[in-house]
Parts: C-alpha cells; sequence; structure tokens
C-alpha cells in the first residue's frame, strides 16, 4: 500500500494497517530494519495516523533515541522533532525506530550498536547506509514510507541499495529541530517511498519554516504534490566523467534510462564537473570537523550512559572510549585533528574553498539546465565485509556527497537491476529551492521506465 493509498484510510483501516505490519516486522526480525517497534499507542505519543517509520537519531517524545549508539542507551527524547510535529497535524504516526549507522557515519549501515541490517533484495549484501534501517523497510515492504537523515548521501545510496525512492531537501527547507546533529552544515531530513509521488507527499508534510531552528529558510511553502507535471519538458545534464567512474552495469542502466527520457521529449546536454575526490575531501573535512565539535556533549555527564570512574577527566575519557564505536572515534579524531592549531587553514579552510567551487559549479549548470543526471551510486549494494579500507568505503557516496556541500535538492529512483537482481539508482539534482522541477523530472523518469 503506498502513503497516497494509506492516507485515504478510516480508523479502523488504519488500526488493521498497523497490526499487519505490526506482525510483518515480527515474521521479518532478521532482516534488522528496526531496532524498536511500536504502535504508539503504549507510549502517550500519536499512534492513530498512518504509520511512518522513524530513523533512530530523530526525537520522539517518550522514545528512546540512541543514534545506534552504545553512548546513548537509556536516553529519552523528551520532546518531539519539528517533522514528527508536522506528520502529527497532517494524520501520520511514527511507528518505530529504524536502525542506522553510529551517529549516521557510515555507507552500510554495519557500524550501528544493535547490529547490521540486512538488504531486503539479498541478505548478503548491505542496504546501504547511514539511514539503511529505514530504506530496508520500505524495500521490504515493512514500512508505508520513512524518515532518513541526508549528510552526504545517506538516504539517497540506501534508497538506490534497497530499490526505493529517497530524497533530500534543499538545505533549510526541512526543519532539523529534534534530528541529532553529525554535520550541521550538511544534514536534512527527508522521506524515504515506494514511489516519487509519495516521496512529493511526505515532502510536503515535512518542509516548512520552523523558528526554533536558525537553519531553517523563513519563507512559505508551496507544495509540489499538488502540483506535479510529469508531462514537463525539461533541459537536463548528463555528467559524463561520473558515467566513466562507475561500474558498466550502473552505465548502461543509465545510459538505457537517458534514452527513454530523450525519447519523452526531454533535451539532454552532456557536461562534465569536478573530480568527484574533490568532493570526497571536502566532505570529509568539513563534516568530521563539525562532528567533532557536534559530539563532544556526549561525555556521560548529561545523556546516556556514564562509565564508572574516580575522577571527572576519567569518567570522560572512559564515557567516550566505551560509548563511541571505531568509526565514530575515527572521524571525531580526523575532526578534531582538522581544526588543530597549525592545520586548521590547511585542511578546514581550503575544504571551505573547495565546497564554494562546488556550489559555484552547481550554479553554472543550472544557468543552463533544468536538471542534472547522476548515478546515485558507483555499484550496487555491496556485500558485507567487502570494503576494508574506509576510504574505499567512503568512495560510494561519490555522486551524492557534491548535493550536500553545494545545499541542494535531488532524489533517487530505482531505474533496474544489475545481473544479480541488485537494484540500480540514478540520481537527479536541482537548484536551491526547486524542488518542484526536481519532483517533475524524477515523476518523468519514473514513467517513463514502467
Amino acid at each position: 500500500m503506498t502513503l497516497k493509498e494509506a492516507m485515504k484510510l478510516d480508523a479502523d483501516e488504519l488500526k488493521n494497517l498497523r497490526a499487519e505490519l505490526k506482525q510483518k516486522i515480527e515474521d521479518n526480525k532478521e532482516l534488522g530494519a528496526y531496532v524498536e517497534q511500536f504502535t504508539g499507542e503504549e507510549l502517550n505519543v500519536v499512534g492513530e495516523g498512518v504509520p511512518i517509520a522513524v530513523k533512530d537519531n530523530i526525537q520522539v517524545k517518550g522514545w528512546s533515541v540512541t543514534c545506534a549508539s552504545n553512548i546513548l542507551q537509556g536516553y529519552i527524547a523528551p520532546y518531539d522533532a519539528t517533522v514528527i510535529d508536522k506528520m502529527a497535524s497532517s494524520g501520520l504516526s511514527p511507528f518505530g525506530r529504524t536502525n542506522m549507522d553510529e551517529f549516521a557515519m557510515g555507507s552500510s549501515t554495519e557500524n550501528s550498536f544493535y547490529g547490521k541490517t540486512l538488504n531486503p533484495v539479498n541478505p548478503n549484501c548491505v542496504p546501504g547506509g547511514s539511514s539503511g534501517g529505514s530504506a530496508a523497510a520500505v524495500g521490504a515492504g515493512l514500512a508505508i514510507a520513512a524518515l532518513g537523515s541526508d549528510t552526504g548521501g545517506s538516504i539517497r545510496q540506501p534508497a538506490s541499495f534497497c530499490g526505493c525512492v529517497g530524497m533530500k531537501p534543499t538545505y533549510g527547507k526541512v526543519s532539523r529541530y529534534g534530528l541529532t546533529a553529525f554535520s550541521s552544515s550538511l544534514d536534512q531530513i527527508g522521506p524515504i517511498t515506494q514511489n516519487v509521488e509519495d516521496a512529493a507527499i511526505l515532502y510536503d508534510i515535512l518542509a516548512g519554516y520552523e523558528s526554533k531552528d536558525s537553519t531553517s529558510l523563513n519563507e512559505s511553502h508551496i507544495k509540489v504534490s499538488e502540483n506535479l507535471d510529469p508531462k514537463r519538458k525539461l533541459t537536463i545534464a548528463v555528467i559524463e566523467n561520473y558515467l566513466s567512474e562507475a561500474s558498466e552495469e550502473v552505465r548502461v542502466s543509465i545510459e538505457n534510462s537517458v534514452k527513454l527520457l530523450e525519447k519523452a521529449g526531454h533535451k539532454i546536454v552532456y557536461k562534465n564537473m569536478l573530480n568527484s575526490k574533490y568532493d570526497i575531501a571536502a566532505y570529509y573535512v568539513t563534516a568530521t570537523a563539525e562532528a567533532s565539535a557536534n559530539l563532544s556533549r556526549f561525555d556521560g555527564v548529561r545523556y546516556g550512559n556514564r562509565a564508572e570512574a574516580t575522577n571527572l577527566n576519567d569518567m570522560y575519557i572512559k564515557t567516550r572510549s566505551e560509548g563511541f564505536g571505531e568509526e565514530v572515534k575515527r572521524r571525531i579524531l580526523l575532526g578534531t585533528f582538522v581544526l588543530s592549531s597549525g592545520y586548521y587553514d590547511a585542511y578546514y579552510i581550503q575544504a571551505q574553498k573547495t565546497r564554494n567551487l562546488i556550489k559555484e559549479q552547481f550554479d553554472e549548470l543550472f544557468n543552463e539546465v533544468d536538471l542534472v543526471l547522476t548515478p546515485t551510486a558507483p555499484t550496487t549494494a555491496f556485500e558485507f565485509g567487502s570494503k576494508k579500507d574506509p576510504v574505499e568505503m567512503y568512495l560510494s557516496d561519490i555522486y551524492t556527497i557534491g548535493v550536500n556541500l553545494a545545499g541542494v535538492p535531488a532524489i533517487s529512483i530505482p531505474i533496474g537491476f544489475d545481473g544479480k537482481g541488485l537494484p540500480i539508482g540514478g540520481q537527479l539534482i536541482a537548484k536551491a529551492n526547486d524542488e518542484q522541477t526536481l519532483f517533475d523530472g524524477a515523476m518523468s523518469w519514473e514513467e517513463v521506465l514502467k
């Protein structure tokens, strides 16, 4: 059942739907998509509406929120995130916490205190990350739709790996109030759904100004789902050098899709962008620097677990050493290094200059075209444990990271399958605040693939 269909159900039908989903989740526990599943009623939160899965870094009042980390075990959210309030006012209800890479740091949902999530198409493969639990839940039919967060592709890449639609809004269009920050200038909450129209509907529900959030855009929101036009003819730039870096099966799938879009009347042009490795370098310097500052608050004093120690300094050290996983520690150390005296100018300032170059490059492209088209990821879902080198893992986000650095919106949709039956995702990118064009193009792409 789609989100659009579920929103038309009466109270009794919704109750039956929640019961069906609850049983289905119980029958598919081995997938590891959820870390905790509630109907809502027993937790004194809104539980009467359309059930929506929620990533474990978004606060729901009265629920645990742990960011899949040992350090936050036992922490209960004292308030609802803005997106939860907005869902409630539109007849939607949080239905359970989904698994994720710890503090959203990862591309495979292997870095979780709760254990890994399996890909619903092939359990030997990763579901992507860091929103792997949300994408796996939607992909397996264990959720009508889900909320994820996207710092460098953490909605779009797992959506691609699990055969879902995943959308990252313009920075500031959806409030981050109530989202546990990883990298404050990059993070955005967005929808993971079964189709493009559902993504537009859920995006419209989530979007809008929040006075408690200093990064929220103070402007009225015009609903894109009420104005969808898949027949609109657009100029779309295909990034040639990105295709050359992708696997052959991904490249061929994109090329076949592009032919269908051209046949449908869209104008296709070919462009090149800066080598995506510049994006990787700028992203990881920026993201780890902000993470080292944001995660400094998790010290055993105010939140979650506290290690036993004889003095304050030892308590800090033991709490963080025992509480954080290896990937989180790696990124905190890297972020602290690039912000340290003597290295700030060499690394952090250079990363911000590169980030500005990336934004300018998108601006130049959008002077000529309506949308940019790329693969979502260079490969399909890879097998667990196959990427031993952290840098090799980071490269799975090479096509998604630039979007977050530039603050523009993007969407991933399923466009085919590889020889092993694993989903392939294609990405569309629009200029800032032009989600209407993004969804129009995505819906047109979805239709020509049917």
